[in-house]
């Protein structure tokens, strides 16, 4: 058994699932140069909700962030995370698009793209798999992790076989909601480790309180690599602690090969980070203890809050355990999809919508009137057909590639976003939010007359000695 590799989430999921991915650049630059002499099999630092955020929150250019962060990290991989053909948006976007995406992420310093489609429908991963590759980064194909009728150790292994099939580098077994206990954990590696020769990784949540533990079992059934998040903003709703696992490991045969005083010496700066989060408010301790919930319904802690704020909004909240239990009922009318962005949202949803109007599918949602016409993809198992003709009548869902209905469109965003365009990849920004992008680039245009005056009055007031 070779070396067991760590990637660190520290820079995108941890905060991402404790912090509602308010992390600046700022707060990151003074850790990396630590982070980066630990020995990481990578850093996860961009993709997710990162972009987004980035510009809606913090008013930073995430692909300016992204550029420092390489500049800074000489020695380690850098890892992103992408929804496949929703990129980092919450929609399909066309062809074109997503391989401009791609080729620019890796042009601005990213080396691994772990790809993943809500559905598990892989016509949603394999042109920005494709793509990947073709730009010389690493592709990492990934499988939603989940449970149903309609799941088993069998189909997970079939489908990493498919992404080894359709040119993956590697496979992620993607436990949103630490749903994974560990002895499946042990079965499921096992049997992929058997059926693949392409490297396994595993990421979990602590949500649910296994997390240290199924990677313990996943390792001795030969996973390659695992996903940690440092001690100060792991477990809760993040990842397992990194410091632990690496502790655990040392001296065996699965030993990392990495140094705890370097671990610490990178955990000390996001000490006071998590100080600061905590007394703000920002972090909350619901988020930081264990959630049995999430093994009862299978809720992710990202979707669990947002149930929690509709229902807050409504006057409802007394209502959040109907809600819970309506989730996985929505779930199986839906046919089974794992709960990750975008699908968790649109089932959490429909939930809260079924139990606030005092009868299911009264209200529906455009977007779950997409999930029923096929418009994100096939779903695991087929969809409740009545439910369906109830909402869509006589329309006919589609069976295709749902981006194979939409036209090639960067020339079109580009044309859009003339006015605000200072560099190449403004397009692919303002071509996944436009609205986000347009108020950010508006403000960033502000900031450089602000400054170019500052400059022109310090230039015309100055006298030489």
């Amino acid at each position: 058994m070779a070396k067991v590799k760590i990637t660190e989430t520290i820079l995108r999921d941890a905060h991402q699932s404790l912090a509602a991915t308010r992390m600046t650049i700022d707060d990151m630059l003074p850790a990396l140069e630590d982070l980066d002499h630990v020995g990481y099999n990578a850093l996860e630092c961009w993709g997710g909700a990162t972009f987004d955020s980035a510009m809606r929150f913090l008013n930073e250019d995430p692909w300016e962030r992204l550029r420092k962060i390489r500049s800074a990290v000489k020695n380690t991989k850098l890892q992103m995370l992408l929804r496949g053909q929703n990129l980092l948006g919450y929609k399909h976007y066309a062809d074109d698009v997503v391989e401009y995406f791609v080729q620019r992420s890796v042009a601005n310093g990213i080396d691994i793209i772990r790809i993943f489609d809500a559905l598990n429908d892989f016509r949603n991963i394999e042109k920005s798999l494709l793509a990947c590759k073709k730009e010389g980064g690493h592709a990492q194909g990934c499988i939603a992790f989940t449970t149903s009728p309609f799941h088993s150790i069998e189909k997970f292994v079939e489908d990493s076989k498919r992404l080894e099939d359709m040119g993956a580098d590697s496979v992620c077994i993607k436990d949103m909601a630490g749903l994974l206990l560990p002895f499946d954990a042990y079965r499921l590696v096992k049997a992929m480790k058997e059926a693949l020769s392409i490297p396994v990784e595993l990421h979990t949540h602590y949500t649910s309180g296994v997390g240290s533990m199924t990677y313990i079992k996943a390792i001795e059934a030969g996973c390659d690599i695992v996903d940690t998040a440092l001690s100060p903003l792991a477990m809760g709703t993040s990842q397992p602690p990194t410091e632990p696992l690496v502790a655990t490991l040392e001296g065996t045969e699965y030993d990392t090969g990495i140094d705890l005083l370097k671990l610490a010496a990178a955990a000390d700066h996001f000490k006071g980070l998590r100080e600061k989060w905590i007394a703000s408010g920002l972090i909350s301790p619901k988020m930081l203890g264990v959630d049995v919930n999430a093994l009862i319904y299978q809720v992710p802690g990202g979707m669990l809050s947002n149930l929690v704020s509709q229902l807050s909004q409504a006057n409802k909240l007394d209502q959040l355990e109907e809600v819970l239990r309506e989730v996985p009922r929505v779930r199986e009318d839906f046919g089974y999809p794992p709960l990750v962005t975008p699908s968790s949202q649109i089932v959490g949803t429909q939930a809260v919508m079924n139990i606030i109007a005092g009868e299911r599918y009264k209200m529906v949602p455009n977007e779950s009137k997409a999930v029923l016409r096929g418009q994100y993809g096939q779903t695991p198992a087929p969809i409740n057909e009545e439910l369906r003709a109830k909402i869509l009548g006589d329309e006919q869902p589609i069976t295709h590639r749902p981006a194979d209905d939409i036209e090639p469109e960067l020339e079109k965003i580009r044309a859009q976003a003339a006015e605000y365009i200072e560099q190449e990849e403004d397009v692919l920004t303002y071509g996944m939010f436009p609205q986000v992008a347009e108020k950010f680039f508006k403000w960033r245009r502000a900031q450089r007359h602000l400054v170019d005056d500052q400059v022109g009055s310090a230039e015309e007031g100055y006298q030489p000695v």
